[in-house]
């Protein structure tokens, strides 16, 4: 492994005759990090992440909206497929996240879907020396694998974009053994680490990165499951839901006009027509 230099937005750096090549974000074309990058890919590279310099969620990634609530499990530990409080139920997946709007206690959810990759995304605060990808690739590598217990291969990247770190996770049900623990697992316990509620005894974590503490702002949790989840109209946001009906209310609004518009023009023309014949026959008179 290498730093690339002069080009942040690469990934999969690797040293070759005392040059270090990395694979450009977006294209994944080899640049020379010796040398400047061309424009073309710095672009591209830009396009394949945010506004924010945060890498694009996959497009059936969704957060936990709900919080903590009490769960149905199974005897085995697992959540149960279908979830219930009162009379309004919903199904969720393997994390226990939600992935249907809600529901009367007919609903049926025939599986438990497994939530096959989970992203982890931290914003840290401002801290005196900068951060390396390296230290924290190694740290966060050490702790998932040490403190959680998680086999190292699901730890598919550690990616850093200042002021945004990002950690992916994924196991589907093919690649999971009856002896490893859960991402979904490993996630909770991870981030009630970061939020300062951790769930060990007597055992905080250390979040200290080259003799500074790591504080974070934010902490945001993404689930993408085998099957993609199954919301509706009724789980989009009110102000998106507003948007929608003022378009719509819009829309048949102007096609209103427009019709009205042009009865009244057909009118007008009918009547001038009538009023010409009307003179025709005067004159022939």
């Amino acid at each position: 492994a290498c730093i690339c230099e002069k080009n942040k937005r690469v990934t999969n750096c690797r040293e070759a005759s005392g040059v270090c090549w990395c694979d450009s974000i977006g294209t994944g074309v080899s640049v020379n990090c010796g040398t400047l990058t061309s424009k073309c890919l710095l672009m591209k590279a830009e396009m394949a992440h945010t506004k924010s310099g945060r890498r694009e969620k996959p497009k059936d990634a969704f957060e936990d909206t709900d919080g903590l609530y009490d769960p149905e499990c199974e005897n085995n530990g697992v959540f149960k497929a279908k979830q219930c409080n009162g009379t309004t139920c919903w199904c969720v997946n393997t994390a226990g996240v939600r992935r249907t709007d809600k529901h009367d206690a007919d609903l049926k959810c025939n599986q438990l879907v497994r939530t096959m990759w989970i992203i982890i995304e931290m914003k840290h605060a401002e801290r005196n020396s900068p951060l390396s990808s390296e230290s924290l690739d190694k740290f966060f590598r050490d702790v998932i694998t040490k403190r959680y217990q998680l086999n190292g291969r699901y730890i598919t990247k550690v990616l850093y974009e200042k002021p945004y770190i990002t950690i992916d996770l994924k196991q589907n049900s093919t690649e999971k053994s009856a002896g490893d623990v859960d991402i979904a697992d490993v996630a909770y316990y991870f981030e009630k680490d970061v939020k300062g509620d951790s769930l060990f005894q007597n055992n905080n974590l250390n979040m200290s990165i080259d003799s500074e503490a790591l504080l974070f702002e934010k902490t945001v949790v993404y689930y993408i499951d085998e099957i993609p989840p199954e919301f509706s109209m009724k789980s989009l946001t009110p102000g998106l839901i507003a948007v929608i009906v003022v378009v719509v209310v819009a829309i048949v609004a102007a096609i209103v006009v427009l019709v009205l518009t042009r009865r009244r023009k057909g009118k007008y023309v009918k009547a001038e027509v009538k009023e010409m014949n009307e003179m025709h026959r005067g004159l022939n008179a």
